[in-house]
């Protein structure tokens, strides 16, 4: 008599388990993928309760229901550990205008960049941004993305960063993807505190993000500290009431410059550090003796055009644990695959394949406060699986601008499927 499941993955070529021990892989660990050939995966309440070769799972198990990876390769469910999903309007003239030359900082400067994103916020309905943000949501989820970390941030003040929240909050109790949500108040200083930055830090420390974690609408706090943004000591103000709160702590850290940004994070505890672009030596060291875990975007290095890109090889040498992530924004990275990200990590960032997808799967969850084990695929971890047609896992270095995603399954329900419409070559 075969044990019943509720579910069934089979007929892959690979199953990528990213599998085995505890917590994040760094070093050389992050190189060596679990693989199962010819194998499936058998789903029962939500959970992974068998991974092996398809015969053998077929022998022990019956599926109500089956689902083929038809010889392509199923890995978990991305895990994208920095998005800004909830915008009121996109910022392709901007992309335009650094094609032209123009600077990230400069198109800041003259009111653009995410100044404009504040008051397109601000001047929207609630309704118009649930409406963009489901279908963004749904958008990661047909990409193969199964849990996201999401921020504020466009609001730059009480009420609108409250709204941000809200909005990710409802979404998320309805919505296939899970949502951990961040407050960045810590954005920039708004237009109307430009001659008062020490009252808008105030006003975040003592009163937004107070607020904030009285609700219990974002898990963690994240604040810009860059050249143009927020000084160090202006963000430890933030960080440190954050931290007062029960709140974790993200640093957009050292994109532009290396302002000391990913020290402070170290110094703080933080969970982690993002962009790192132009992070020092001793911010790699300050890193590793915090376990702050370093979340690399190369999303962000391809669109805004940068000459200098994340030191991935150095972090990965010195034993950080690498995780990826889109930064899908309206400005400086509109893209929300994990799998076009795994490619730019091995064209831009010098990464091979296996540590990308480490990168973008187990580590990147391990950065994010979801219940259960995620990003990986063994025995009693959620069933988040992502099934794509390529033969074999360094397609996904190999190959760009496919869709190669044909099924996603959040939590041993299947969620999205690809429906093959191949054209009749005449």
């Amino acid at each position: 008599m075969k044990e019943q499941v509720d579910l069934i993955v089979d007929e892959a070529q690979e199953v990528v388990t990213v599998g085995g021990g505890r917590g994040s892989l760094r070093g050389d660990a992050m190189d060596e993928l679990q693989i199962v050939r010819e194998g499936a995966v058998a789903v029962r309440d939500g959970l992974i309760v068998a991974v092996d070769a398809s015969s053998a799972i077929h022998a022990t198990y019956e599926g109500e229901r089956e689902v083929s990876a038809r010889g392509g390769i199923v890995l978990p469910g991305f895990c994208d550990a920095h998005t800004h999903p909830v915008f009121a309007a996109t910022r392709e003239g901007e992309f335009d205008l650094r094609a032209r030359g123009g600077s990230y900082q400069d198109i800041t400067r003259s009111g653009g960049g995410i100044f404009s994103s504040v008051r397109a916020f601000r001047s929207a309905s609630r309704e118009s941004l649930e409406k963009q943000l489901r279908e963004r949501l749904d958008r990661f989820v047909m990409c193969g993305t199964t849990s996201v970390e999401a921020k504020s941030g466009y609001g730059l003040d009480l009420e609108s960063e409250l709204l941000a929240l809200e909005l990710l909050a409802d979404c998320g109790a309805n919505h296939p993807i899970d949502i951990d949500a961040t407050c960045l108040a810590a954005h920039q200083v708004p237009p109307e505190f430009a001659e008062h930055r020490e009252a808008y830090v105030a006003l975040v420390a003592e009163k937004i993000l107070p607020e904030v974690a009285s609700r219990k609408l974002a898990r963690s706090a994240d604040v810009f500290c860059d050249e143009g943004a927020f000084t160090v000591d202006e963000a430890r103000t933030v960080l440190e009431s954050a931290r007062s709160l029960g709140m974790a702590l993200r640093v957009h850290a050292d994109e532009l410059a290396p302002v000391g940004a990913a020290e402070l994070a170290a110094e703080m505890g933080a969970q982690t550090a993002d962009h790192l672009v132009r992070i020092s030596d001793a911010g790699i060291e300050a890193m590793l003796g915090a376990e702050t875990t370093p979340v690399l975007l190369p999303g962000t290095c391809f669109s805004l055009r940068l000459k200098d890109v994340a030191p991935a090889r150095r972090m990965i040498e010195a034993g950080l644990p690498v995780a990826l992530a889109t930064d899908f924004n309206p400005g400086t990275s509109y893209i929300p695959s994990m799998v076009e990200i795994i490619a730019l990590a091995c064209g831009l960032l010098g990464m091979t394949v296996a540590e990308s997808i480490v990168a973008a799967t187990r580590n990147a969850a391990e950065t994010l406060g979801l219940p259960g084990v995620r990003g990986r695929i063994e025995v009693g971890a959620v069933a988040d699986l992502v099934l794509l047609d390529v033969p074999n896992h360094l397609f996904l270095g190999y190959q760009m601008g496919w869709h190669a995603v044909t099924a996603v399954v959040k939590s041993g329900a299947l969620v999205w499927q690809r429906h093959d419409n191949r054209p009749t070559l005449l």
